[in-house]
């Protein structure tokens, strides 16, 4: 393992085309600001706000990314069946069932540095085909001398299930990063054992909606119970993510610090030296 500590930025739910124009723009700047090693992002909401397709993942893989993680809309869309089988840093949750598509851990190595990716989905309300728990014990029994950090995805509603992720794997994984919710959460520490921890990173799109949704959508089904179509919001782009610093120690964390990033939505991702300001954040 190489001496020099790694940084894992990781970005939030991608929702829609906004979501995606929002970090292709931002992320130069993050990576000139930042200098992280490696670039995880959650990108099942990528295509239209569900699922992602083959095109939208080549671009991310292409933009930087090093691995894509996923979650309940892992299967919105049909084309990405087989290129989930054939692509081996996309990766859906480890606790769907084995007969599904796709795999649920990556590694990728970096200037000396393995990082394992683990994907994992809630239970509760989300009802994924394993238990999420005994799933982490079981991939990080696979990934036992594969690398020398895991950053781990859990991709679910309830945030009590995310925080006893967090406890449960203190110490024995770099991150537990939380995702699915869309609203960031202003826990962002490290545990006593070493394990830096967010219950929910946010999303990477239009904070002017409900989640993701057109407000005047969102508010009319929420005010009346009827549904309407939903479509995704392009107002007031923003990128959340997480820059987690990783110690020379194997499956250990120093430092998780949100980052809050808002983008103008006019320049091009070749240009963007001026593009966002970054909020003042708690860690």
């Amino acid at each position: 393992m190489a001496d020099a500590p790694a940084t894992i930025l990781f970005v939030g739910d991608l929702v829609g085309s906004l979501g995606r124009r929002t970090l292709l723009a931002l992320l130069p700047r993050l990576r000139a600001e930042h200098d992280p090693t490696f670039v995880v992002v959650n990108g099942e909401n990528a295509a239209g706000g569900l699922g992602i397709t083959p095109k939208i993942a080549d671009e991310l893989f292409g933009a930087g990314v090093d691995v894509i993680t996923l979650g309940n809309h892992t299967y919105h869309r049909r084309e990405i069946l087989p290129y989930l089988d054939r692509t081996a840093d996309i990766v859906r949750p480890s606790n769907y069932l084995a007969v599904q598509p796709g795999h649920g851990h990556t590694v990728v190595a970096r200037d000396g540095v393995r990082l394992g990716v683990v994907n994992l989905s809630g239970n509760v309300f989300l009802q994924a085909g394993r238990p999420a728990f005994s799933e982490a014990d079981t991939v990080l029994d696979k990934l036992h001398g594969e690398c020398d950090h895991v950053l781990v995805d859990m991709h679910a509603e309830a945030t009590s299930e995310k925080v006893g992720l967090g406890w449960y794997l203190d110490g024995r994984v770099t991150a537990v990063v939380g995702t699915h919710t869309h609203v960031p959460t202003n826990d962002a520490r490290v545990l006593p054992r070493g394990t830096a921890y967010i219950t929910d990173v946010g999303m990477t799109g239009p904070r002017g909606g409900v989640i993701g949704v057109k407000k005047e959508q969102a508010i009319h089904t929420l005010r009346t119970h009827m549904r309407v179509p939903f479509e995704t919001s392009e107002e007031d782009p923003w990128l959340m993510g997480v820059l987690i610093t990783c110690s020379a120690r194997r499956n250990q964390a120093t430092a998780i610090e949100p980052l809050l990033v808002s983008w103008d939505g006019v320049a091009d991702p070749g240009a963007v030296s001026a593009a966002g300001r970054s909020l003042p954040s708690s860690s």
